[in-house]
């Protein structure tokens, strides 16, 4: 190669350099002011101006109780968009936050609150909940209080937020401090067949939450028991244990924060009073006044008025996959201020009716929530004449309730061709004049190849799962010998199975478990066929409406279903992602579709990669 190619090719390497270093350069830039915008705090809270702010004399208050925040959100936790959303609404409804004083002077000086006020509660003192709480408060300008365990002030557990990091977010105004009690602490405890384990800590209780039913307690709630139920201590012994945790609650705020925070949440709710003892209710009942203010004793329903004692306040836990009209249909019901349900994308709701419920056009969702204990519904409008097509979508809500699918309906819903996934099964059913008839049904565990199994092996199965954790955190060496001998002979168990004539064991369906469900309806003539999660599921059916009709949604309240918490709730949201209707003969031919294109669908794919490149900066870097 002569010397001026080498020149022209070390021009063109160098130039290809320059580029590759300008863009990674612009991409740390990026990635650090993203980093910085979401761990800073850069405002201050500006309370509510009550010569500005609507008043109202005899109005009470709604307490929102979220477990904790992180960025994406999971089972427990909700994600730090979908709280957004959630602030994003509750301020277009007019809803201001109050402070813990404005609470106690609306209990104990009758100081009138705003007519929509609301105070935030944010349990448990994760510094995630700090982190990605703190900009959707910025934004909105809304206060709240974070909840702290008083033992983990004492640990430099990363988890939980420090006596440094609270003092730091009380500065702000965004932030009080209140406090769940001295520890997280499990007593009680007794497996689904109800085998006695004693008491534990959170993590060997979420080891072991697979297998727990509900019979469990918190700490501070009952006396210690054995496998009768007799209590393990005298009344003298209970009272000690109880004072001393609240003696190292005050002990340690005092010393770490220099005082005891007014709000306290006792664990866990919904007892009667402070206890499910009376003996044990009146030692909480005089540590809860002698050291708080106020404290958030039931859990439900969110509204609060001049009829509730300051020490008995209720709180409503909205769970992390709860939609925007979920928390707006809870609070609806429980006060009497008016409520106007968030519609999402104006243009693309155009084109449905809704006619019962709450409906939501958000990103490629269609949302549908139901009034408490009824059901949702929606119809397309302009598609009375859909005979023979395609249609498919993903179903994400909760698998404990129905969504449902109407074809050649009429608008009144008393006559089509329903496609349902209905607490576990898929159904197609034919309704006329209002009644229905099964034509298919197929149970969703059978069809994902899950082999039952009978009560007597997941019995064992349980038992087994019980002495493995018991002896993998067991206290002391002697203790995990004992387990481990147990786990050993119980391994040599042989049950009874099914083939056996033993009886098949149903795992309970939650109703906070999620569904994500790939469905496609192919309707022609008389002949329809569902292929679910891109397999043939119900193939052939028959159907004698061959007339022409409508497309309609449904979402339908499926009960109160079991929660190992035992959380109530009498609304169920449908989700309806990416719904598309194409021709039946012609796929390119499209009749209707609500998922992203062109454009928007670049963007929308393009956002989601930078959330991911985003996330993984925040937890490694």
């Amino acid at each position: 190669m002569s010397s001026i190619g080498q020149e022209e090719y070390t021009r063109k390497k160098d130039n290809k350099k320059r580029i590759r270093v300008l863009f990674e350069i612009i991409a740390l830039v990026l990635m650090a002011y993203a980093i910085i915008t979401n761990l800073f705090i850069f405002a201050k809270y500006k309370p509510y101006d009550r010569t500005k702010t609507p008043l109202s004399a005899n109005g009470g208050f709604v307490a929102l109780s979220y477990f904790g925040v992180d960025r994406i959100g999971n089972k427990t936790l909700i994600g730090q968009d979908q709280l957004q959303h959630h602030m994003e609404v509750l301020k277009k409804q007019g809803y201001v936050t109050i402070t813990q004083q404005d609470v106690i002077d609306y209990y104990t000086k009758d100081k009138a609150l705003p007519k929509k006020a609301l105070f935030l509660l944010f349990e448990d003192g994760r510094r995630d909940t700090a982190i990605f709480a703190e900009k959707s408060m910025e934004k909105f300008n809304y206060a709240g209080t974070l909840f702290t365990y008083a033992n983990k002030l004492k640990t430099n557990d990363p988890k939980f937020v420090t006596p440094s990091d609270m003092k730091s977010l009380a500065a702000t105004g965004f932030w009080e401090m209140g406090t769940n009690g001295y520890r997280l602490h499990f007593i009680n405890v007794f497996d689904r067949y109800d085998n006695y384990l004693g008491d534990m800590n959170p993590l060997l209780h979420s080891m072991l939450q697979p297998v727990l039913g509900r019979k469990y307690n918190h700490y501070l709630m009952d006396y210690l028991r054995d496998d009768k139920g007799y209590p393990l201590e005298s009344y003298q012994a209970m009272k000690n244990r109880i004072s001393f945790d609240y003696e190292k609650l005050r002990d340690v705020y005092t010393d770490k924060m220099g005082y005891v925070p007014q709000a306290y949440v006792l664990m866990h709710a919904n007892t009667g009073m402070f206890g499910n003892n009376h003996k044990v209710s009146d030692v909480n009942g005089y540590w809860i006044q002698k050291l708080f203010q106020m404290n958030f004793n039931r859990e439900g329903y969110s509204y609060n008025d001049r009829q509730s004692s300051i020490y008995d306040l209720t709180r409503m836990q909205p769970q992390a996959y709860w939609p925007a009209n979920h928390l707006l249909m809870r609070i609806k019901h429980d006060q009497t201020e008016a409520i106007q349900f968030e519609p999402g994308d104006t243009s693309r709701q155009k084109v449905w009716e809704t006619l019962a419920g709450a409906s939501e056009i958000r990103l490629d969702q269609i949302i549908l929530t139901t009034d408490p204990q009824k059901d949702g519904r929606m119809f397309l409008k302009n598609g009375q004449n859909y005979k023979d097509f395609s249609l498919t979508t993903v179903l994400k809500g909760n698998a404990f309730g129905q969504q449902k699918v109407w074809l050649r309906s009429d608008k009144d819903f008393r006559t089509g061709i329903v496609v349902s996934l209905v607490n576990g099964q898929l159904l197609v059913d034919e309704v006329s004049n209002g009644k229905a008839k099964n034509l298919q049904k197929l149970d969703l565990d059978k069809f994902d190849g899950i082999e039952p199994i009978s009560i007597d092996q997941d019995k064992q199965n349980v038992v087994e799962k019980d002495l493995e954790t018991l002896t993998r955190y067991a206290p002391n060496t002697e203790q995990a010998k004992l387990n481990l001998g147990r786990l050993q002979a119980e391994m040599q168990a042989q049950p009874k199975t099914i083939a056996e004539g033993a009886k098949p064991y149903k795992d309970t369906l939650s109703y906070h478990s999620r569904a994500d469900r790939q469905l496609q309806i192919v309707l022609k003539g008389d002949t329809l066929n569902v292929i679910l999660d891109n397999k043939p599921a119900l193939q052939n059916v028959k159907v004698s409406n061959q007339r022409a009709g409508g497309i309609g949604l449904q979402a339908v309240w499926g009960g109160y279903g079991w929660s190992q918490r035992n959380l109530a709730d009498d609304v169920y949201d449908g989700v309806f992602e990416k719904v598309k209707i194409t021709d039946v003969d012609d796929k390119a031919k499209i009749l209707y579709d609500n998922s992203y294109t062109g454009w928007t669908k670049v963007r929308f794919e393009l956002q989601k990669v930078w959330e991911k490149i985003l996330n993984f900066a925040l937890t490694y870097l």
